[in-house]
């Protein structure tokens, strides 16, 4: 099927020969084969062309989207071709006549019917009639009709546009039972537009009311005026002139009118000429006119009545309005005026407010005012026409909002706290509290006194911590002392009205912290450290004390300490140890003790801050003192050596001195010396000096022989420490007798025990050389270790000095005692021979001195001298606990003797 339907469309087009026939709801089309010539009257189409000729019947379009057409020359067709064109309508909708349009000149002069168009009816028409209806499917009733021999639409009579411009028309082809058979044909008849319309002005007399100082060009009066003509068209172009002026002074043209809008407004130079204090009338003569420029058309005249009156356009006073104003609103509050016509008012506030006009100038507040959020308005209000423009320039005039009491004061906020040193001075200004009122500046609204509230004073306390300006807000510190780390809530009311009772107020709140400062210098808890008592062997390192300190600052930074030994450690025996940070320092041993050189210390510890201390110094309590005490240690006693040697004569008389034994240090310790296994009972040992004699002759020795005894050394505060050594004494042959020699110096005597006498030593020289020469001469003991034990020298003078006893119990006899003179780089030796008797106690006769330079005995300067007898012991204090006489001194540290005479002190 539908490759014969695609043969179809491609061999040709079916001629709209067919007739149309209902069958049974099928609509059948038969085809007409032939052709006749419709002679057609003359007719007014739209494009006014003559009337068609057609060669052929119109006919019914195949009612399909499918138009196909048969050559006239073929009489027979395929049944199924017929078939096929046939069933086309039944599944393709029918297509819709194109809408006709035509135009008909309105008021034909000429003979009717006029013919529009030839209508597209089918060429053979089929039994029924022609029905020509509006657009709603109503008969048409007017001067419209169908000639149904010809096709045409035709109209009967003429046609006024005025009346009605267009008419909307359908044609259809009907059986007589109303069944629609070809159409609806849409015709649309245009009436064309002729001039045939007068201009007319809305009224024949205007009157206008021109204010003196209306700027030029703005029209006051717009003239009205219609023509029934088609609007758009040159027909109603309608164009407005100025007949005549009158009066015509002072100026001829005083007024210009719009030629279009029909604008009447003040020229140029009528608003130069116009006398403002002048006030009259003129009288206009106005014409419009249609067709526009042409020369030709329809006119119409009216009267314009225009008054001169005295402008009211001036500025207003400011306008005082009180904020929070409880009226109904809209509130008028001013009215301005434009003494002219036509005139419509416009206002405008800057910044934009609540501010209205009406059409009579009065102007409204429309809500309540804050003064705070808006405290003065600009409002400009013009005089406008009707079209929006503007008659003068605007009035300007100022809205003042008054203010009231609405607003507590507000304290502008604050950041962190606020720091204080501790020990501010008074009178530090803390802070500067500033509290502000949004009332009016400078008003008692606004006015703002501060009140302090807390901190209050404390009971009995004279004076605050903090005082307060009221006036200006200013805090500073009071009299009243603050701690390191208070936190204080400082509340201030601020109240406006300078503090009335009825005033507003708000609270004010300050944070303050005291902050600390290094004010506290450090202190130990204990400042006296009960004595510590060591042995002197302890070894270093040991911790000999703790020292515990405090600081009563808060800041960390602040209680940082360093330790430092500040007295009684010259030696630096003692030494500090601590953290970084901490609080405690330990006392420690560097070095070994020394019983004998230092039996105690007192060592001074000073603590100090890190930190600059402010304020004054450290006190009392930033030292303590540490006594240590030395314990001694006894070791057990050392003497000089291991074991002893001694030879004498045999014929060595009793009290003869063998020997000393002595300790290896002699200074540290007072020993008892004794002898052990003595059986012969030659010798004796005395027990302080351990110096050994022989207790009696040494009948029964022998020379060659050897005596063996044991010397025993005691510590004297500890008898249990002892030490021990051989004593071995060779007998020696007696010596033969010695000849008789010369000394170099006279025998002197001296006393034992020792008296307050001494020898006189002179250097001067023999030599006449030497003794020529100026200047001191110097003595010293010859190097003998026992001369100098035994003996002392003291100037007397340059050239003489003083040979003494430093013991006070020698064995008596006959001495020689070298001394070494030096003078003017020369030195030679002298040999003092003295001799040492015994004294009778409590005389002083005993001495006897024999000199070749002194004749006479010489008393020493002191006299007082304690006097020991033949076995008494004498140390820094006698057995009697007698100390040595005046003017007397020990010959050196340990000795058991005094020394006297010049220079002892």
């Amino acid at each position: 099927m539908l490759l014969v339907l695609s043969y179809m469309l491609s061999a040709g087009k079916c001629h709209d020969g067919g007739r149309a026939s209902s069958l049974g709801g099928l609509r059948v089309w038969r085809l007409a084969v032939g052709s006749r010539t419709i002679p057609e009257p003359q007719v007014l189409s739209s494009r006014r062309n003559p009337p068609v000729k057609s060669s052929t019947t119109l006919a019914r379009p195949c009612p399909s989207v499918l138009a196909c057409s048969v050559r006239p020359t073929l009489t027979m067709v395929p049944a199924w071709l017929w078939l096929l064109c046939f069933s086309i309508p039944q599944a393709f909708p029918e297509a819709q006549p194109a809408e006709l349009s035509v135009e008909v000149p309105e008021n034909y002069g000429g003979n009717f019917p006029l013919y529009l168009t030839k209508l597209p009816l089918p060429h053979e028409k089929p039994e029924g009639q022609i029905v020509l209806s509006g657009d709603s499917g109503i008969p048409a009733e007017g001067p419209f009709a169908v000639d149904s021999d010809s096709g045409f639409l035709v109209v009967t009579s003429a046609l006024d546009r005025e009346e009605q411009a267009e008419y909307k028309l359908q044609v259809t082809l009907e059986t007589g039972d109303g069944y629609v058979l070809w159409g609806p044909q849409p015709v649309i008849v245009h009436v064309k537009d002729e001039n045939d319309q007068v201009p007319q002005f809305s009224q024949t007399i205007y009157r206008a009311q021109l204010s003196q100082g209306t700027r030029p060009g703005i029209p006051f009066l717009f003239l009205e005026a219609s023509d029934g003509d088609a609007p758009g068209t040159a027909n109603s172009d309608l164009q407005f002139h100025v007949l005549s002026q009158t009066p015509a002074q002072p100026s001829s043209d005083m007024f210009q009118l719009e030629p279009r809008r029909g604008a009447l407004a003040l020229s140029p130079e009528g608003s130069t000429s116009l006398d403002r204090a002048l006030e009259g009338s003129y009288q206009l003569l106005v014409q419009v006119k249609d067709m526009g420029d042409q020369a030709i058309g329809h006119q119409a005249t009216a009267t314009i009545e225009v008054s001169i009156v005295q402008s009211t356009w001036v500025p207003l006073e400011p306008i005082h309005l009180a904020e929070n104003l409880k009226v109904p609103y809209p509130h008028p509050i001013a009215q301005v005026h434009w003494s002219g016509g036509n005139v419509h008012y416009h206002l405008e506030s800057q910044p934009p407010g609540p501010f209205d006009v009406d059409a009579d100038g009065k102007l409204y507040v429309t809500m309540e005012l804050d003064r705070e959020a808006q405290a003065e308005y600009l409002l400009q209000a013009w005089a406008q026409n009707s079209h929006g423009e503007d008659y003068a320039k605007p009035l300007e005039f100022h809205v003042v909002v008054t203010d009231e009491n609405d607003n507590p004061p507000v304290c502008l906020p604050r950041g962190s706290s606020i720091s204080i040193p501790e020990l501010s001075a008074p009178g530090t200004e803390v802070t500067q509290l500033l509290a502000e009122d949004a009332d009016a500046p400078g008003s008692p609204n606004s006015h703002i006194v501060y009140q302090l509230l807390t901190p209050e004073p404390q009971k009995g306390a004279e004076g605050r911590a903090f005082a307060l300006d009221p006036t200006s807000g200013s805090v500073t510190l009071g009299t009243v002392p603050l701690q390191a780390g208070q936190d204080i809530l400082l509340q201030v009311l601020a109240i406006d009205l300078a503090g009335a009772e009825e005033g507003l107020s708000s609270m004010c709140e300050v944070e303050i912290t005291i902050t600390d400062i290094n004010d506290h210098a450090p202190e130990f808890t204990i400042s006296q450290i009960e004595p510590v008592s060591l042995p002197e062997d302890v070894e270093p390192g040991t911790l000999v004390a703790t020292l515990m300190a405090t600081d009563a600052d808060l800041e960390p930074a602040f209680r940082l300490m360093e330790f430092a030994i500040e007295a009684g450690d010259k030696e630096g025996i003692f030494g500090l140890d601590w953290e970084p940070g901490s609080d405690h320092v330990q006392l420690k041993l560097r070095k070994n003790l020394s019983y004998e050189a230092i039996p105690h210390h007192k060592v001074v510890v000073v603590v100090r801050n890190v930190e600059k201390l402010v304020g004054p110094g450290p006190g009392p309590e930033a030292t303590a003192t540490v006594t240590v005490l030395v314990e001694r240690v006894m070791l057990p006693p050392k003497l000089d050596q291991e074991n002893y040697e001694a030879s004498v004569p045999i014929s060595t008389p009793a009290g003869s001195h063998l020997l000393t034994i002595q300790p290896s240090d002699p200074m540290n310790r007072t020993l008892r010396f004794s002898l052990v296994n003595d059986s012969e009972g030659w010798l004796c040992i005395k027990e302080v000096s351990g110096e050994v004699h022989t207790a009696q002759s040494l009948q029964g020795a022998q020379p060659g022989d050897t005596y063996t005894v044991l010397v025993e050394a005691q510590d004297a505060d500890e008898p249990r420490l002892s030490a021990s050594a051989a004593l071995v004494v060779h007998f020696l042959k007696p010596p033969p007798a010695p000849a008789l020699t010369l000394a170099p110096m006279p025998t002197r005597f001296l006393c034992t025990p020792r008296q307050d006498y001494g020898v006189v030593v002179s250097g001067l020289s023999e030599d006449p050389n030497l003794a020529s020469v100026p200047g001191p001469y110097s003595f010293a003991l010859g190097p003998n270790p026992t001369v100098q034990r035994d003996w002392r020298l003291q100037p007397l003078n340059d050239s003489h000095a003083y040979l003494i006893l430093a013991l006070h119990w020698v064995e008596p006899g006959e001495y020689e005692v070298p001394v070494v003179v030096s003078h003017n780089a020369h030195t030679w030796q002298l040999l003092v021979q003295d001799e040492v008797t015994m004294a009778q106690r409590d005389l002083l006769t005993c001495l006897r001195l024999y000199s070749q330079e002194i004749a006479e005995p010489r008393l020493l300067p002191h006299s007082h001298l304690h006097a020991l007898g033949p076995g008494e012991e004498e140390g820094p204090e006698s057995a009697s606990r007698q100390h040595a006489p005046e003017g007397g001194r020990l010959s050196d540290p340990g000795s058991r003797s005094w020394e006297i005479g010049p220079g002892s002190n």
